[in-house]
């Protein structure tokens, strides 16, 4: 029998896909991003097609052959209401309680993940608030999401979060949830994990916190490293067609056939054509800027700092912070983290080729954000990234859920 879990704060899914895909049901998925919120009840209505056998309706969608509408319309409408597009706050909460009673029936809800918004606690954000998000209300949240504890008593919670939650005001936040965790029944640990233990081609930090209900003996989970280390060139971007700047192929035929890797990750995961790999398009300047990083990283094993740029390239006299601001995603290892930013320039991610001067398709932070080929981000290409720099890597979310049902079984 399945074990029921709510997802609080669930950006475009990419923890709850882990977690589903692991064996466990949803019961909701709460999230304030009205194309977060969309790209979840389109992966949720893959699912429920997927357990019927009518797949060939989700692929009908993915190759653009029926709307939105029409392939909402071919699934229940219980299986979209079970995601709840509303802010988590004093106002709403209550609201969300009486929607999610509605959903789960007499289900039990045995475990609840989710991480608060991570802006507040990111050392970047810190950096660049000039009261270092002390006033930021963002900061409380963990407060809402040790009601749902308290309403809903799950067996176990997982509660995902940036490394930044560890020093925020000197370690004083991570105290406080904990204690508001203890309070609430349970015992918590916490660890920083890292992405690409889990076979993510990136370096990717985030701090889980594992809680159970304080009569369990149990204690954090150790988690065993992907079976294979890969590499960004030649095993996660190697089969996927050629852009220039500002083209997109959608669908996109793969142009090889599938590799351990991307078998293993199960980012190809059996269709014959994946979508949204759409590039960016770019100015002259940037494309020369581009060059210049690829070939210095490529070829030289360097990276650009903008301090060293021609002053024909530059476009502001700052030279004293962000200079890696142009960045090239690593061809033989594996990517620097990525982030929300991703949706307002590529210049932090440039792919690593000079015969593709670009910045990443969505498509490709989908794969090194290990998202399957098959799951369609709503709302366009900005939306895209946004929602996939802010995501919980599928493949983490999966090695972290395979542990979390042993343990709660």
């Amino acid at each position: 029998m399945a074990l029921n879990y709510i997802d609080l704060f669930a950006g475009a899914g990419g923890l709850s896909e882990g977690f589903k895909r692991a064996g466990f049901n949803p019961i909701a998925h709460v999230e304030m991003n009205s194309h977060a919120c969309n790209t979840i009840k389109t992966r949720m209505a893959y699912y429920h097609l997927k357990d019927n056998n009518q797949e060939n309706i989700y692929l009908e969608y993915l190759k653009q052959n029926i709307d939105q509408k029409q392939f909402w319309e071919s699934v229940p409408n219980e299986v979209l209401n079970t995601v709840i597009n509303t802010e988590i706050s004093d106002d709403t909460i209550k609201e969300i309680f009486n929607k999610i009673d509605s959903h789960k029936d007499s289900k039990n809800v045995d475990l609840i993940i989710g991480g608060p918004p991570c802006q507040a606690y990111s050392i970047v954000g810190r950096a660049r608030d000039p009261k270092g998000m002390a006033d930021d209300p963002r900061n409380h949240l963990y407060l809402h999401y040790v009601k749902f504890l308290k309403k809903y008593k799950p067996k176990m919670f997982v509660f995902e979060n940036v490394p930044g939650i560890l020093s925020a005001k000197n370690g004083e936040f991570l105290e406080k949830i904990k204690e508001a965790i203890d309070e609430a029944g349970y015992i918590v640990e916490h660890k920083t994990l890292t992405s690409k233990d889990f076979g993510v081609l990136q370096n990717r930090r985030r701090v889980i916190l594992i809680g159970w209900k304080k009569n369990k003996n149990l204690k954090y989970p150790t988690f065993e490293n992907f079976p294979m280390q890969g590499e960004i060139m030649k095993d996660l971007f190697y089969d996927l067609p050629k852009l220039k700047p500002g083209e997109e192929k959608v669908p996109a035929s793969y142009t090889k056939p599938i590799n351990e890797y991307l078998n293993l990750s199960k980012i190809r995961n059996g269709i014959d054509f994946t979508t949204q790999h759409v590039a960016r398009n770019h100015n002259e300047r940037d494309l020369e800027i581009y060059r210049t990083a690829i070939d210095l990283w490529v070829n030289k094993g360097k990276r650009l700092s903008y301090a060293d740029l021609p002053s024909e390239l530059k476009t502001h006299k700052n030279e004293t912070a962000f200079l890696n601001r142009f960045q090239v995603v690593d061809p033989k290892g594996v990517c620097h983290t990525v982030v929300a930013h991703i949706c307002a320039d590529g210049h932090y991610y440039i792919y690593p080729d000079l015969k593709q001067v670009r910045s990443i398709s969505v498509r490709e932070a989908a794969r090194i954000q290990s998202f399957p080929d098959d799951f369609f981000f709503e709302g366009g290409r900005t939306a895209a990234f946004k929602q996939i720099g802010n995501a919980v890597p599928p493949l983490m979310a999966e090695g972290i859920a395979n542990k979390i049902k042993e343990m709660i079984k």
